[in-house]
Protein backbone atom coordinates (compact mmCIF):
# COMPACT_ATOMS: atom_id res chain seq x y z
CA UNK A 1 0.00 0.00 0.00
CA UNK A 2 1.11 3.55 -0.71
CA UNK A 3 2.07 5.54 2.40
CA UNK A 4 3.33 8.80 0.91
CA UNK A 5 4.76 10.49 -2.15
CA UNK A 6 7.05 13.55 -2.19
CA UNK A 7 7.92 15.82 -5.13
CA UNK A 8 10.20 18.84 -5.41
CA UNK A 9 11.37 21.10 -8.25
CA UNK A 10 8.98 19.66 -10.81
CA UNK A 11 6.67 21.80 -12.96
CA UNK A 12 4.72 24.02 -10.51
CA UNK A 13 6.21 22.31 -7.43
CA UNK A 14 9.20 24.37 -6.29
CA UNK A 15 9.79 23.27 -2.70
CA UNK A 16 9.21 19.67 -1.62
CA UNK A 17 5.61 18.75 -0.97
CA UNK A 18 4.22 15.45 0.34
CA UNK A 19 0.83 13.75 0.02
CA UNK A 20 0.21 11.19 2.74
CA UNK A 21 -2.12 8.18 3.07
CA UNK A 22 -1.53 7.73 6.81
CA UNK A 23 -4.75 8.14 8.76
CA UNK A 24 -4.91 10.65 11.58
CA UNK A 25 -6.35 9.90 15.01
CA UNK A 26 -9.90 10.99 14.24
CA UNK A 27 -13.07 8.98 14.75
CA UNK A 28 -15.12 9.52 11.60
CA UNK A 29 -15.66 6.91 8.86
CA UNK A 30 -13.44 4.21 10.31
CA UNK A 31 -14.33 1.92 7.41
CA UNK A 32 -12.30 4.25 5.13
CA UNK A 33 -9.14 3.19 7.00
CA UNK A 34 -7.19 -0.06 6.62
CA UNK A 35 -6.20 -0.99 10.20
CA UNK A 36 -2.89 -2.80 9.70
CA UNK A 37 -0.73 -3.95 12.60
CA UNK A 38 1.73 -1.04 12.57
CA UNK A 39 0.00 1.40 10.22
CA UNK A 40 -3.43 2.86 9.62
CA UNK A 41 -3.69 3.74 5.93
CA UNK A 42 -6.46 5.48 4.01
CA UNK A 43 -8.27 3.73 1.21
CA UNK A 44 -8.65 6.91 -0.86
CA UNK A 45 -7.59 10.55 -1.18
CA UNK A 46 -9.27 13.37 -3.11
CA UNK A 47 -7.50 16.52 -4.34
CA UNK A 48 -9.23 19.86 -4.93
CA UNK A 49 -7.88 23.11 -6.27
CA UNK A 50 -8.40 25.86 -8.81
CA UNK A 51 -7.50 25.35 -12.45
CA UNK A 52 -3.70 25.53 -12.90
CA UNK A 53 -3.14 25.14 -9.15
CA UNK A 54 -1.04 21.98 -9.52
CA UNK A 55 -3.47 19.05 -9.12
CA UNK A 56 -2.54 17.57 -12.47
CA UNK A 57 1.15 18.31 -11.89
CA UNK A 58 1.10 16.20 -8.73
CA UNK A 59 -0.31 13.29 -10.71
CA UNK A 60 2.18 13.94 -13.51
CA UNK A 61 4.98 13.76 -10.93
CA UNK A 62 3.87 10.31 -9.78
CA UNK A 63 3.60 9.22 -13.40
CA UNK A 64 7.00 10.73 -14.30
CA UNK A 65 8.72 8.87 -11.46
CA UNK A 66 7.28 5.60 -12.71
CA UNK A 67 8.27 6.33 -16.32
CA UNK A 68 11.86 7.07 -15.35
CA UNK A 69 12.09 3.82 -13.37
CA UNK A 70 10.62 1.83 -16.30
CA UNK A 71 12.65 3.52 -19.06
CA UNK A 72 15.98 3.71 -17.22
CA UNK A 73 17.30 0.37 -18.50
CA UNK A 74 16.69 1.44 -22.12
CA UNK A 75 18.88 4.56 -22.00
CA UNK A 76 22.16 5.03 -23.81
CA UNK A 77 25.00 6.96 -22.16
CA UNK A 78 24.23 10.16 -24.08
CA UNK A 79 20.45 10.14 -23.68
CA UNK A 80 18.91 13.05 -21.79
CA UNK A 81 16.46 12.52 -18.94
CA UNK A 82 12.92 13.86 -18.96
CA UNK A 83 13.61 16.88 -16.75
CA UNK A 84 10.87 19.49 -16.07
CA UNK A 85 12.01 21.77 -13.22
CA UNK A 86 10.19 24.72 -11.68
CA UNK A 87 11.11 27.64 -13.95
CA UNK A 88 9.84 30.68 -12.06
CA UNK A 89 12.56 31.09 -9.46
CA UNK A 90 16.29 31.78 -9.76
CA UNK A 91 16.87 29.79 -6.57
CA UNK A 92 16.21 26.49 -8.32
CA UNK A 93 18.08 27.04 -11.58
CA UNK A 94 19.84 23.80 -12.54
CA UNK A 95 18.71 22.14 -9.29
CA UNK A 96 17.61 18.50 -9.47
CA UNK A 97 14.04 17.24 -9.42
CA UNK A 98 13.19 15.21 -6.31
CA UNK A 99 10.92 12.14 -6.23
CA UNK A 100 10.41 9.80 -3.26
CA UNK A 101 7.83 7.14 -2.59
CA UNK A 102 7.17 5.20 0.62
CA UNK A 103 5.07 2.06 0.47
CA UNK A 104 4.22 -1.05 2.43
CA UNK A 105 4.38 -4.70 1.34
CA UNK A 106 3.15 -7.15 3.98
CA UNK A 107 4.90 -5.87 7.15
CA UNK A 108 7.87 -4.33 5.33
CA UNK A 109 8.13 -0.63 4.52
CA UNK A 110 10.28 0.62 1.65
CA UNK A 111 11.43 4.18 0.99
CA UNK A 112 12.84 4.72 -2.48
CA UNK A 113 13.72 7.94 -4.25
CA UNK A 114 16.10 9.79 -6.51
CA UNK A 115 17.11 13.25 -7.68
CA UNK A 116 18.03 14.00 -11.26
CA UNK A 117 18.65 16.74 -13.77
CA UNK A 118 18.77 16.80 -17.54
CA UNK A 119 21.84 14.61 -17.81
CA UNK A 120 22.36 12.46 -14.72
CA UNK A 121 21.04 10.87 -11.56
CA UNK A 122 22.36 13.14 -8.79
CA UNK A 123 21.22 11.09 -5.79
CA UNK A 124 19.41 7.79 -5.31
CA UNK A 125 18.50 5.80 -2.20
CA UNK A 126 16.64 2.75 -0.96
CA UNK A 127 15.71 2.09 2.68
CA UNK A 128 13.69 -0.69 4.25
CA UNK A 129 12.07 -1.15 7.62
CA UNK A 130 10.31 -4.11 9.24
CA UNK A 131 7.76 -3.50 11.98
CA UNK A 132 9.08 -1.13 14.64
CA UNK A 133 12.72 -1.83 13.84
CA UNK A 134 15.09 0.92 12.76
CA UNK A 135 15.11 1.88 9.10
CA UNK A 136 18.04 0.34 7.21
CA UNK A 137 19.83 1.79 4.19
CA UNK A 138 20.14 -0.77 1.38
CA UNK A 139 22.08 1.59 -0.86
CA UNK A 140 22.84 5.29 -1.13
CA UNK A 141 24.08 6.96 -4.30
CA UNK A 142 25.62 10.42 -4.65
CA UNK A 143 27.76 12.08 -7.30
CA UNK A 144 30.77 10.60 -5.48
CA UNK A 145 29.62 7.02 -5.98
CA UNK A 146 27.27 4.26 -4.78
CA UNK A 147 27.45 2.75 -1.32
CA UNK A 148 25.87 -0.70 -0.94
CA UNK A 149 25.11 -2.18 2.49
CA UNK A 150 25.80 -5.77 3.52
CA UNK A 151 22.06 -6.53 3.56
CA UNK A 152 21.78 -5.63 -0.14
CA UNK A 153 24.16 -8.22 -1.55
CA UNK A 154 22.42 -8.19 -4.92
CA UNK A 155 23.87 -4.72 -5.51
CA UNK A 156 27.47 -5.64 -4.67
CA UNK A 157 29.88 -5.45 -7.61
CA UNK A 158 27.43 -3.58 -9.82
CA UNK A 159 28.23 -0.06 -8.67
CA UNK A 160 30.70 0.73 -11.46
CA UNK A 161 28.38 -0.68 -14.15
CA UNK A 162 25.78 2.04 -13.63
CA UNK A 163 25.78 4.85 -16.18
CA UNK A 164 25.37 8.39 -14.87
CA UNK A 165 21.92 8.73 -16.44
CA UNK A 166 20.58 5.32 -15.32
CA UNK A 167 19.03 4.31 -12.02
CA UNK A 168 20.98 1.82 -9.92
CA UNK A 169 17.74 0.11 -8.82
CA UNK A 170 16.80 -0.57 -12.44
CA UNK A 171 20.21 -1.99 -13.32
CA UNK A 172 20.28 -4.35 -10.33
CA UNK A 173 16.72 -5.47 -11.10
CA UNK A 174 17.63 -6.14 -14.72
CA UNK A 175 20.57 -8.27 -13.55
CA UNK A 176 18.31 -10.45 -11.40
CA UNK A 177 18.27 -8.72 -8.01
CA UNK A 178 15.29 -9.95 -6.03
CA UNK A 179 14.60 -6.94 -3.75
CA UNK A 180 15.35 -4.40 -6.48
CA UNK A 181 13.04 -6.26 -8.87
CA UNK A 182 10.24 -6.12 -6.28
CA UNK A 183 10.73 -2.36 -5.88
CA UNK A 184 10.69 -1.78 -9.63
CA UNK A 185 7.62 -3.97 -10.07
CA UNK A 186 5.77 -2.14 -7.29
CA UNK A 187 6.49 1.24 -8.86
CA UNK A 188 5.47 -0.08 -12.28
CA UNK A 189 2.29 -1.55 -10.79
CA UNK A 190 0.37 1.58 -9.85
CA UNK A 191 -1.98 2.87 -12.55
CA UNK A 192 -2.09 6.54 -13.55
CA UNK A 193 -5.02 7.52 -15.77
CA UNK A 194 -6.50 10.61 -17.37
CA UNK A 195 -10.18 11.16 -16.76
CA UNK A 196 -10.36 13.16 -19.97
CA UNK A 197 -8.71 10.77 -22.45
CA UNK A 198 -10.37 7.55 -21.36
CA UNK A 199 -9.77 5.90 -24.76
CA UNK A 200 -6.16 5.43 -23.63
CA UNK A 201 -7.23 2.45 -21.54
CA UNK A 202 -10.17 1.32 -23.67
CA UNK A 203 -8.06 -1.53 -25.09
CA UNK A 204 -7.29 -2.91 -21.62
CA UNK A 205 -10.95 -2.93 -20.65
CA UNK A 206 -12.01 -4.50 -23.95
CA UNK A 207 -9.55 -7.33 -23.33
CA UNK A 208 -10.95 -7.90 -19.81
CA UNK A 209 -14.53 -8.00 -21.12
CA UNK A 210 -13.73 -10.00 -24.26
CA UNK A 211 -11.65 -12.68 -22.55
CA UNK A 212 -13.85 -12.61 -19.41
CA UNK A 213 -10.81 -12.03 -17.22
CA UNK A 214 -10.90 -11.08 -13.55
CA UNK A 215 -13.10 -8.02 -13.24
CA UNK A 216 -15.54 -9.07 -15.96
CA UNK A 217 -18.40 -10.03 -13.63
CA UNK A 218 -17.75 -7.03 -11.38
CA UNK A 219 -17.89 -4.70 -14.40
CA UNK A 220 -21.22 -6.09 -15.55
CA UNK A 221 -22.65 -5.70 -12.04
CA UNK A 222 -21.45 -2.09 -11.93
CA UNK A 223 -23.12 -1.32 -15.28
CA UNK A 224 -26.38 -2.85 -14.02
CA UNK A 225 -26.28 -0.98 -10.69
CA UNK A 226 -25.65 2.34 -12.43
CA UNK A 227 -28.59 1.74 -14.81
CA UNK A 228 -26.76 3.05 -17.85
CA UNK A 229 -29.68 2.30 -20.18
CA UNK A 230 -28.64 -1.07 -21.62
CA UNK A 231 -29.27 -4.61 -20.42
CA UNK A 232 -26.06 -6.35 -21.36
CA UNK A 233 -22.95 -6.08 -23.48
CA UNK A 234 -21.58 -8.10 -26.38
CA UNK A 235 -18.02 -8.16 -27.65
CA UNK A 236 -17.66 -8.81 -31.37
CA UNK A 237 -14.64 -9.60 -33.51
CA UNK A 238 -14.32 -8.64 -37.14
CA UNK A 239 -11.59 -8.25 -39.71
CA UNK A 240 -10.34 -4.69 -40.13
CA UNK A 241 -12.26 -2.93 -42.91
CA UNK A 242 -10.43 0.08 -44.41
CA UNK A 243 -13.73 1.39 -45.79
CA UNK A 244 -14.86 2.10 -42.22
CA UNK A 245 -12.10 4.65 -41.63
CA UNK A 246 -13.49 8.21 -41.40
CA UNK A 247 -13.03 10.21 -44.59
CA UNK A 248 -11.89 13.17 -42.48
CA UNK A 249 -8.70 11.39 -41.37
CA UNK A 250 -5.47 12.97 -42.69
CA UNK A 251 -3.80 10.92 -45.42
CA UNK A 252 -0.71 10.27 -43.29
CA UNK A 253 -2.80 8.90 -40.40
CA UNK A 254 -4.95 6.81 -42.74
CA UNK A 255 -1.86 5.39 -44.43
CA UNK A 256 -0.35 4.43 -41.09
CA UNK A 257 -3.55 2.73 -39.93
CA UNK A 258 -3.87 0.80 -43.17
CA UNK A 259 -0.31 -0.44 -42.80
CA UNK A 260 -0.73 -1.44 -39.14
CA UNK A 261 -4.27 -2.88 -39.22
CA UNK A 262 -4.73 -4.62 -42.58
CA UNK A 263 -5.36 -8.31 -41.99
CA UNK A 264 -5.85 -7.89 -38.25
CA UNK A 265 -8.91 -8.52 -36.09
CA UNK A 266 -10.81 -5.60 -34.56
CA UNK A 267 -12.63 -6.04 -31.25
CA UNK A 268 -15.63 -3.79 -30.59
CA UNK A 269 -18.07 -3.35 -27.71
CA UNK A 270 -21.80 -3.35 -28.33
CA UNK A 271 -24.57 -2.64 -25.84
CA UNK A 272 -27.85 -4.58 -25.76
CA UNK A 273 -31.03 -2.47 -25.63
CA UNK A 274 -34.69 -3.47 -25.53
CA UNK A 275 -36.98 -2.57 -28.44
CA UNK A 276 -40.65 -1.86 -27.58
CA UNK A 277 -44.00 -1.91 -29.35
CA UNK A 278 -46.59 0.87 -29.09
CA UNK A 279 -47.88 -0.52 -25.80
CA UNK A 280 -44.44 -0.55 -24.22
CA UNK A 281 -43.95 -4.30 -24.46
CA UNK A 282 -40.48 -5.65 -25.17
CA UNK A 283 -40.51 -7.31 -28.59
CA UNK A 284 -36.80 -7.82 -29.28
CA UNK A 285 -33.32 -6.53 -28.50
CA UNK A 286 -31.12 -4.20 -30.54
CA UNK A 287 -27.33 -3.94 -30.57
CA UNK A 288 -25.76 -0.47 -30.38
CA UNK A 289 -22.16 0.28 -31.19
CA UNK A 290 -20.99 1.82 -27.92
CA UNK A 291 -18.65 4.40 -29.47
CA UNK A 292 -21.31 5.73 -31.84
CA UNK A 293 -24.52 5.39 -29.85
CA UNK A 294 -23.70 5.67 -26.15
CA UNK A 295 -22.94 8.92 -24.35
CA UNK A 296 -19.43 10.08 -23.52
CA UNK A 297 -20.14 9.47 -19.84
CA UNK A 298 -21.37 5.92 -20.45
CA UNK A 299 -18.32 5.14 -22.59
CA UNK A 300 -16.04 6.56 -19.91
CA UNK A 301 -17.45 4.47 -17.07
CA UNK A 302 -17.22 1.36 -19.28
CA UNK A 303 -13.60 2.16 -20.16
CA UNK A 304 -12.81 2.86 -16.50
CA UNK A 305 -14.26 -0.43 -15.31
CA UNK A 306 -11.20 -2.43 -16.40
CA UNK A 307 -8.60 -0.43 -14.45
CA UNK A 308 -10.96 -0.01 -11.47
CA UNK A 309 -11.56 -3.72 -10.92
CA UNK A 310 -8.02 -4.69 -11.87
CA UNK A 311 -6.89 -2.38 -9.04
CA UNK A 312 -9.50 -3.63 -6.57
CA UNK A 313 -8.87 -7.31 -7.26
CA UNK A 314 -5.07 -7.07 -7.11
CA UNK A 315 -4.93 -4.57 -4.22
CA UNK A 316 -3.00 -1.97 -6.23
CA UNK A 317 -3.07 1.84 -6.41
CA UNK A 318 -5.17 3.76 -8.95
CA UNK A 319 -4.49 7.44 -9.61
CA UNK A 320 -6.87 9.43 -11.83
CA UNK A 321 -6.79 13.03 -12.98
CA UNK A 322 -10.20 14.68 -13.55
CA UNK A 323 -12.15 11.60 -12.43
CA UNK A 324 -15.43 13.52 -12.52
CA UNK A 325 -15.14 14.68 -16.16
CA UNK A 326 -18.24 13.56 -18.12
CA UNK A 327 -19.62 11.64 -15.13
CA UNK A 328 -22.71 12.38 -13.05
CA UNK A 329 -21.79 13.16 -9.41
CA UNK A 330 -23.63 10.04 -8.20
CA UNK A 331 -21.53 7.83 -10.50
CA UNK A 332 -18.32 9.42 -9.24
CA UNK A 333 -19.56 8.86 -5.70
CA UNK A 334 -20.22 5.19 -6.48
CA UNK A 335 -16.64 4.73 -7.73
CA UNK A 336 -15.32 6.27 -4.52
CA UNK A 337 -17.57 3.97 -2.49
CA UNK A 338 -16.09 0.91 -4.23
CA UNK A 339 -12.69 1.83 -2.76
CA UNK A 340 -13.83 3.14 0.62
CA UNK A 341 -15.92 0.08 1.46
CA UNK A 342 -14.12 -2.92 3.02
CA UNK A 343 -16.79 -5.12 1.41
CA UNK A 344 -16.02 -4.13 -2.20
CA UNK A 345 -12.35 -3.48 -1.43
CA UNK A 346 -11.21 -6.46 0.68
CA UNK A 347 -7.69 -6.42 -0.79
CA UNK A 348 -6.98 -2.87 0.40
CA UNK A 349 -6.58 -1.18 -2.98
CA UNK A 350 -6.18 2.61 -2.92
CA UNK A 351 -7.61 5.43 -5.02
CA UNK A 352 -6.20 8.94 -5.40
CA UNK A 353 -7.87 11.39 -7.74
CA UNK A 354 -8.18 15.06 -8.63
CA UNK A 355 -11.61 16.60 -9.13
CA UNK A 356 -13.71 19.78 -9.21
CA UNK A 357 -16.84 17.91 -8.07
CA UNK A 358 -17.74 19.61 -4.79
CA UNK A 359 -20.67 17.22 -4.28
CA UNK A 360 -18.06 14.82 -2.88
CA UNK A 361 -17.05 17.29 -0.18
CA UNK A 362 -19.15 15.61 2.47
CA UNK A 363 -18.29 14.14 5.85
CA UNK A 364 -20.50 11.20 4.83
CA UNK A 365 -18.05 10.30 2.05
CA UNK A 366 -14.59 11.45 3.15
CA UNK A 367 -12.75 11.92 6.41
CA UNK A 368 -10.96 15.23 6.87
CA UNK A 369 -7.57 13.55 6.38
CA UNK A 370 -8.70 12.22 2.99
CA UNK A 371 -9.33 15.70 1.54
CA UNK A 372 -6.34 17.55 0.06
CA UNK A 373 -5.91 20.91 -1.66
CA UNK A 374 -3.46 22.49 -4.09
CA UNK A 375 -2.98 26.24 -4.19
CA UNK A 376 -0.41 28.54 -5.76
CA UNK A 377 1.27 31.35 -3.83
CA UNK A 378 2.53 34.74 -4.98
CA UNK A 379 5.46 33.26 -6.95
CA UNK A 380 3.18 30.65 -8.58
CA UNK A 381 4.58 27.63 -6.76
CA UNK A 382 2.14 24.92 -5.66
CA UNK A 383 1.39 24.31 -2.01
CA UNK A 384 -0.21 21.01 -0.98
CA UNK A 385 -2.13 20.55 2.28
CA UNK A 386 -4.86 18.42 3.82
CA UNK A 387 -8.09 19.61 5.41
CA UNK A 388 -7.17 17.99 8.73
CA UNK A 389 -4.01 20.15 8.96
CA UNK A 390 -5.67 23.38 7.83
CA UNK A 391 -5.94 26.24 10.34
CA UNK A 392 -8.96 28.53 10.11
CA UNK A 393 -8.45 32.32 10.53
CA UNK A 394 -9.21 32.06 14.24
CA UNK A 395 -6.53 29.41 14.70
CA UNK A 396 -8.92 26.48 15.13
CA UNK A 397 -9.12 23.30 13.06
CA UNK A 398 -11.96 22.35 10.72
CA UNK A 399 -14.73 20.54 12.62
CA UNK A 400 -16.14 17.24 11.41
CA UNK A 401 -19.69 18.64 11.43
CA UNK A 402 -18.78 21.63 9.24
CA UNK A 403 -20.51 22.12 5.88
CA UNK A 404 -17.40 21.25 3.86
CA UNK A 405 -18.80 21.96 0.40
CA UNK A 406 -20.31 25.33 1.35
CA UNK A 407 -17.19 26.45 3.22
CA UNK A 408 -14.89 25.43 0.37
CA UNK A 409 -16.94 27.32 -2.23
CA UNK A 410 -16.88 30.39 0.07
CA UNK A 411 -13.08 30.19 0.15
CA UNK A 412 -12.65 29.25 3.82
CA UNK A 413 -10.12 26.52 2.96
CA UNK A 414 -8.38 28.32 0.09
CA UNK A 415 -7.59 26.47 -3.15
CA UNK A 416 -10.32 28.17 -5.20
CA UNK A 417 -10.06 30.50 -8.25
CA UNK A 418 -9.55 34.18 -7.48
CA UNK A 419 -11.87 35.92 -9.92
CA UNK A 420 -11.66 39.71 -10.28
CA UNK A 421 -14.83 41.69 -10.83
Amino acid sequence: MLIEFTVGNFLSFNEKRTINFEAKGISELKENVVPLEKYKLLRSLVIYGANSSGKSNLIKAIDRMRDIVIDSVKLNDSDELNYSPFLLSTNNENSPTFFEIIYLVADKRFRYGFEYNNYEIVNEWLYSKTGTKKENALFIRTLDGIGVSEIFQEGKGKESSTNNNRLFISLVAQLGGNTSKQVVEWVKGYNVLSGLDHKDYNGFTLRVLHKKLKGYNESLLLFQNLKLGFNDIQISESEFNPLELPSSLPKSVKSKLLKEMTGKTVVSLKTVHNKYDKKGNIIETVLFDADDNESEGTNKIMDLSGPIFDTLILGKVLIIDELDAKLHPLITQQIVHLFNSPITNPNNAQLMFATHDTNLLSSDIFRRDQIWFTEKDQIEQTDLYSLIDFNLPDGTKVRNDANLEKNYIRGRYGAIPFITN
